[in-house]
């Protein structure tokens, strides 16, 4: 519906107001998200954080030139203005969260291998059998049912899906796309964070900080830098080097001697053996 120009000033004057009511605004590209998804998303983000789909020209009056300077390189393409009181984190992993499988349309690429695995199916006996046999599927019908014989590669990554193949994936219900909407920037009062800083979740720094710690433990130890951490395993560094010092400078102490009459001893047994003497 077209807006008249009374209508659009009060349109960006409330939209200016819940601007300013929300910690967090970000952009949300929606080029290729299903109206549903949208809709999923919409009642996720509630009760606080709002998702506003209009006219560029109206959301770009209404951010205002210091918000739009952030955000207006993310919005050259079809787009919502997320507006939230979370952290933009916690936005865009809930709004990541919501992803939607898709089928297969004719000329797509495959992002990976599109592999059938052998096994009953749904499908009932009839035209479809010869679908599936001309999508390149081998399929057998065993007791009244359609069975998929081995498992095939339909269709690798990068290459195109035909028509003859999309048909038989829907046929067997195997949807090998996954749409999820993101964030493609998002800003928190002077703070502006892109695409790449909002997806790093919990695991990912989890993993950098366990590889980030094995790095500097290794070259501490080669460093010889004695911190809480690698503290024990200098001190049984020292303790076996002094061992065998003593050891090798025969020093009469508590513990060397033990080791050193524990040596003899050995020796002694294996001399007697080969002497085939009883010991």
């Amino acid at each position: 519906m077209t807006m008249l120009k009374a209508q659009k000033v009060e349109y960006v004057k409330k939209l200016q107001k819940d601007i300013a009511s929300y910690k967090t605004a970000a952009v949300m590209p929606i080029d290729g998200v299903p109206d549903r998804l949208l809709q999923k998303v919409r009642n996720d983000l509630k009760p606080d954080s709002h998702m506003i789909i209009a006219r560029k020209t109206l959301l770009e009056m209404a951010l205002g030139k210091e918000k739009l300077a952030h955000l207006g390189r993310s919005m050259d393409k079809n787009f919502a203005l997320v507006l939230s009181n979370k952290e933009p984190f916690e936005l865009y992993k809930t709004i990541h969260s919501n992803k939607l499988r898709l089928g297969a349309k004719p000329n797509q690429t495959a992002i990976d291998d599109i592999t059938i695995e052998p096994g009953e199916t749904s499908v009932a006996p009839g035209q479809t059998v010869t679908e599936l046999k001309n999508a390149g599927i081998d399929v057998q019908i065993q007791k009244g049912k359609v069975v998929i014989s081995k498992k095939k590669v339909l269709v690798e990554k990068g290459k195109r899906i035909s028509g003859a193949v999309a048909n038989a994936l829907k046929i067997l219900d195997i949807r090998p796309f996954e749409v999820a909407p993101r964030l493609s920037v998002a800003l928190e009062g002077n703070m502006l964070f892109n695409d790449i800083a909002l997806s790093i979740d919990e695991d990912f720094v989890a993993s950098e900080l366990v590889r980030n710690f094995a790095e500097a433990f290794t070259l501490s130890l080669e460093a010889g830098i004695v911190t809480q951490y690698n503290a024990n395993v200098f001190i049984v560094r020292a303790y076996k080097g002094a061992i065998a010092v003593g050891l090798e400078a025969k020093v009469p102490e508590d513990e060397i001697v033990k080791m050193l009459a524990a040596s003899a001893a050995a020796q002694a047994g294996e001399l007697a053996k080969k002497a085939g003497v009883n010991a």
